[in-house]
């Protein structure tokens, strides 16, 4: 077996991840949009010459997909001989470039030493918007990607070090706030630029061959630990299966199918028998079920084994064409975390037949709530705001679920009501943790959130969805579900009306609202082994009515009577 130098590769992997986080730090210090500098939506990789992915910012696990996708094919398709020094690559295409989703442009820095390619560093921002048919561009009843905004193939956006103005006014114009576009690209590419600098600097201290060996033991190092811990479960097939709440558009849900094979330290994802692609914008491309299923398994296996290439080793992937996890172009991908955080659903409740009780994980709301606004500023200046509502996390053998956390393949922070107010036109109304959401268990799941925002003026656009409406957070071992979804629209008028699922690019007149609860964390073991005197404490701390209470613990609650 090869030799590893363990001080080295300890060392240098923490040189390597300070790298990432100073780019990533870089894009949130400096970036105008409020998608990135508040709420995170962002991500930065390093890769060898050969595309190899070497470490990645511990920030969005969706978001490794689209830089990852981009490095591999750039190499597939262009070739490294055809990249100069001084280039910059700009990519978002899913079926062209291994993207994420149109939204997501990733920036591609080669990262020369003596006119040599050595190393790639990438980073990948999610643009509130990128044209299409939907403020936002991201929209569930889209049919085709062709609808979803600009599609950018691999292409220079820099040029032996100069900027091509031309292209950056291009893909500019093709959205509906421009010169934000602008300014986050740049911003893109200075942070790469700084990031080179800084992995230059570490191979002129340390030599260039002492860090590509450290680099390529670290991979070594994370394939031994995934296979190891692999080969600790036992090996046989174990089975889960999944729904989406619809297609995307009105329709039929959609089945995802996923039977984990373990076998000696390999494990094999098998989908076959999932549907077939939706119609509407939920379908998952390549690269982002792969982001899903590692993120899924690190998760479940060791979430402290390194994010790299060695970790993939042990993994293979089976997805049939034409399915909603592996679809045909020009299908709609625009919504893919949704189905993306179905697909890590499905590894939660297979790896928990397999996993010891104290390793097993409930669901949680492993849904993307999605909220766009589509207006003017007060400057008169076009906006384009979104966020995705983080809900409740699923229990555990001993510990009930967090409250309002993003989980899954999706890390984003949530919006501060300052940031959003200062902005937006838009006011937030209420904001906080939903009652009676959490699901019931011996340890009980996560709350989720309520999030209510209004607009101050006339012709605000707003799109969302009740997304986990009809599919909540199942629990596990005896546990009862996470709480379900819910939408409403509030008009000045003081009138409620219930949505069904979606808001669609309605428009807004001053004084209207929209209010959204998410889904809430899945239950772990029988409710009836709940301790007393904790389900007191969540009703003393408005987690749990005393209805719900009654309902879930009976037991529980007659020994806090008596």
């Amino acid at each position: 077996m090869t030799q590893i130098n363990a001080i080295d590769v300890e060392v240098f992997n923490n040189r390597l991840l300070s790298i990432t986080d100073e780019v990533m730090n870089t894009l949130i210090r400096s970036s105008f949009s409020t998608n990135i500098k508040e709420r995170k939506d962002a991500s930065v990789a390093i890769f060898d010459k050969t595309g190899k992915l070497i470490c990645q910012a511990l920030y969005i696990p969706m978001l490794l997909s689209g830089v990852m996708g981009g490095v591999e094919t750039l190499l597939k398709v262009r070739g490294i001989e055809s990249i100069r020094e001084g280039d910059v690559i700009v990519c978002n295409d899913v079926y062209l470039a291994g993207g994420s989703h149109n939204n997501d442009i990733s920036i591609i820095t080669p990262v020369f030493i003596e006119s040599k390619i050595e190393y790639f560093i990438g980073n990948i921002g999610h643009h509130s918007d990128v044209g299409g048919v939907i403020p936002g561009s991201t929209d569930h009843i889209l049919t085709s990607v062709f609808a979803e905004g600009i599609r950018i193939p691999h292409m220079r956006i820099v040029r032996e070090g100069v900027l091509d103005d031309d292209l950056l006014y291009l893909i500019a114009q093709n959205t509906r706030d421009p010169m934000e576009r602008i300014l986050d690209l740049k911003v893109q590419i200075a942070a790469n630029s700084q990031g080179a600098h800084s992995l230059r600097k570490l191979s002129q201290e340390h030599g260039l061959a002492r860090v590509q060996k450290s680099m390529a033991d670290l991979l070594t190092y994370t394939e031994r630990r995934m296979r190891k811990r692999l080969k600790e479960l036992p090996d046989g097939e174990y089975r889960s299966e999944v729904y989406t709440d619809d297609e995307g558009v009105p329709g039929p849900r959609k089945k995802i199918c996923l039977t984990v094979r373990i076998n000696d330290g390999n494990v094999t994802l098998d989908f076959a028998g999932t549907d077939r692609q939706a119609k509407g914008s939920i379908n998952l491309g390549q690269y982002p079920l792969l982001a899903a299923v590692f993120c899924g398994i690190n998760m479940m296996v060791d979430p402290t084994i390194p994010a790299n290439f060695g970790m993939f080793q042990p993994v293979r992937i089976e997805a049939p064409v034409g399915t909603i996890v592996n679809p045909e172009f020009p299908a709609a991908i625009g919504n893919r975390e949704y189905t993306a955080q179905r697909v890590v659903r499905a590894i939660t409740l297979a790896f928990a037949q397999a996993l010891p009780q104290d390793r097993a994980v409930a669901p949680s709301a492993d849904i993307n709530t999605g909220m766009a606004f589509y207006g003017k500023r007060r400057s008169g200046e076009p906006f384009v705001y979104v966020e995705a509502v983080a809900g409740g996390v699923g229990a555990t053998l001993y510990k009930d679920g967090m409250h309002g956390t993003q989980v899954g393949i999706t890390n984003t922070s949530n919006t501060p009501a300052e940031a959003l107010e200062i902005e937006f036109p838009l006011i937030v109304r209420e904001y906080g943790l939903a009652i009676d959401t959490a699901g019931p268990g011996r340890t009980q799941g996560g709350a989720a959130i309520i999030r209510d925002i209004g607009s101050l003026v006339d012709g605000v656009s707003v799109s969302t969805k009740a997304d986990g409406k009809k599919s909540p957070a199942p629990g596990i071992f005896g546990g009862g579900e996470g709480g379900r979804a819910s939408l409403e629209y509030h008009r000045a008028d003081g009138e409620v009306e219930e949505i069904e699922m979606y808001v669609v690019d309605r428009i807004m007149a001053k004084g209207d609202a929209v209010r959204l609860i998410t889904p809430g964390g899945a239950g772990f073991g029988d409710p009836a082994e709940r301790a007393p005197a904790d389900v007191a404490r969540s009703v003393r701390d408005a987690f749990t009515s005393d209805d719900f209470a009654a309902k879930h613990y009976p037991g529980a609650v007659s020994k806090v009577v008596s």
